[in-house]
């Protein structure tokens, strides 16, 4: 079957699309850009390096803009797979969706109406197996955007090794948060994954930060031989 993959540059977009690859076909890369930063629906910070990302996996990029309005960013979901449909015969969608009902359930209600199939192989996934096999696997994560206590601005722009996951397993357990950021508490990027030809270099980045609500802003990033 031929996927297009709904994408969004964090590690859950990317390591669904490395699921879905060992099962299926996937023949594109799907973006929303939301001009809002407030986007009900789409991932914001950094989203236009999400082009220099499918460069590095080889995979053409479907990008459409959105104004991020609460639903009527949804026509502009559903034009974007249309697009990704006529140009690239896509007959399902994949998501990196694990807990966020209300995306998952619209997502899933465009693709009935447009005759696509909707995979979400992160559903209720086990947090802990999931952030170690994302280790495992070789995918390289930086966090990008903090929005919640006790998230400070130290940790814009650290990678997410075994020991940035011990800090934030005692985080998710001492302050109830998800330890996948899946609640809006982090956003991150992928410089490398397992199906990049190409690793991002970030070269040059600035901080945005005030009461626990920071992103990494990166300036400049080009593609580096692995």
């Amino acid at each position: 079957m031929k996927l297009g993959v709904l994408f969004s540059g964090g590690k859950d977009s990317l390591f669904a699309c490395w699921k879905a690859m060992q099962k299926e076909e996937v023949v594109c890369l799907i973006t929303v850009v939301s001009r809002n930063p407030e986007s009900y629906m789409f991932h914001t910070p950094n989203i236009r390096l999400a082009a220099l990302q499918a460069e590095a996996a080889g995979l053409p990029l479907v990008e459409v803009e959105t104004a991020g309005e609460e639903e009527t960013e949804l026509l502009d979901l559903e034009r974007a797979l249309l697009a990704a449909r006529e140009r690239y015969g896509i007959e399902g969608v994949v998501t990196g969706a694990i807990l966020s009902v209300y995306q998952a359930t619209r997502v899933q209600r465009i693709c009935r109406e447009l005759g696509l199939w909707c995979f979400n192989p992160l559903w209720l996934a086990d947090q802990e197996a999931y952030m170690e096999e994302l280790i495992d696997a070789g995918f390289t994560v930086v966090i990008q955007g903090v929005f919640s206590s006790p998230f400070d601005d130290s940790w814009l722009g650290r990678e997410i090794d075994r020991s940035t996951l011990d800090e934030l397993r005692a985080i998710a357990r001492k302050y109830q948060v998800t330890l996948t950021g899946e609640g809006g508490e982090f956003e991150t990027f992928v410089t490398d994954a397992p199906f990049f030809a190409q690793r991002i270099a970030i070269e040059e980045t600035s901080k945005v930060y005030r009461n626990h609500n920071g992103v990494l802003r990166i300036e400049r990033a080009r593609l580096v031989a692995k």
